[in-house]
């Protein structure tokens, strides 16, 4: 008895402070979360080492194999979300990039016409489309989904209205990984029987989806299981900004940054093996910061309270 007591007690000390009070992970659970966590949110991220980059995916994603140290910090377990943000907004009175320059950019599956007359036939610049009408006038930006259709001077000013900041792409990547080194983080994120781990664009982008995570579009945060650190949509669901300008490499040292926007992070929805397969956490991608999208929002940190 000595022994199991033992035993459990050690087991509470060791609990990450993540999985405490979840009440996400499952499809059912996602759906009835208001969109307003209990508490700030966050998650503790203990600090430590480890190898950003990969040595497969693409040519931005090569990291030079050597480790870095990061310190402890608190990172939100979901991305943002729309009840969140609307929070920030009747607070405060901003009033986005998006909605004072009118329009967004909006996904749609084009038809082999129109893309056989342009590139990237499948946004279309909607007029009226916001973070509260994320498709443009007729729709509604749900409470319990990632607010999406904010730049990066939106983001950083719903971060700072916290007190918070957006995450450096080493904390992103550190918190993504949460410890694994597996050859998984390299393909799909699905699980050992096939299953989709994460929202993303299963079958032929843009034209076919197989819808197998079951989600067409974005999802409501928290869906799917959490990392080991007991982050939700690490991978999938939308693009998420951080604070790093973009650089041609993973490793930035020997890199000139990029005068043309920053590092985004995780892949989104629209994100297929065909097309972008950016759904893993090595990768990368730039972005305008004066440009918001459908399928891209962000999640903040703050330094670790001791």
């Amino acid at each position: 008895m000595r022994g199991l007591r033992a035993c459990l007690l050690a087991m509470l000390i060791v609990a990450p402070r993540a999985h405490a009070g979840t009440e996400l992970g499952t499809r059912a659970r996602c759906a009835r979360f208001s969109g307003l966590p209990a508490g700030d949110g966050t998650v503790r991220v203990a600090g430590g080492s480890f190898v950003p980059g990969s040595q497969h995916g693409y040519a931005e994603e090569r990291g030079d194999g050597r480790a870095v140290e990061v310190a402890s910090f608190e990172i939100d377990r979901t991305e943002v979300t729309n009840a969140q943000f609307s929070k920030f907004v009747r607070a405060t009175g901003y009033v986005t990039e998006a909605e004072r320059a009118g329009s967004a950019p909006v996904f749609h599956v084009p038809s082999q016409a129109e893309l056989e007359e342009r590139s990237y036939a499948w946004w279309t610049q909607v007029e009226g489309a916001s973070w509260r009408h994320p498709r443009g006038p007729g729709s509604k930006a749900q409470p319990n989904h990632p607010v999406v259709q904010v730049t990066h001077a939106d983001a950083l000013a719903y971060a700072r209205w916290l007190g918070h900041a957006l995450p450096t792409e080493v904390q992103w990547e550190y918190a993504a990984k949460a410890g694994r080194t597996d050859d998984a983080l390299h393909h799909e994120p699905r699980d050992a029987s096939g299953h989709p781990t994460a929202n993303f664009w299963q079958g032929d982008f843009p034209l076919q989806n197989a819808l197998e995570d079951g989600f067409a579009e974005h999802a409501p945060v928290g869906c799917f299981e959490p990392n080991a650190f007991g982050l939700h949509d690490m991978l999938g669901n939308v693009w998420e900004w951080t604070s790093n300008t973009y650089t041609a490499s993973h490793t930035e040292e020997g890199c000139a940054p990029s005068s043309e926007g920053l590092t985004i992070k995780g892949g989104s929805f629209l994100c297929a093996a065909n097309f972008c397969a950016r759904y893993r956490v090595a990768a990368r991608h730039l972005q305008e910061p004066t440009q918001p999208a459908m399928h891209l929002g962000f999640r903040t940190v703050r330094n670790a309270r001791d």
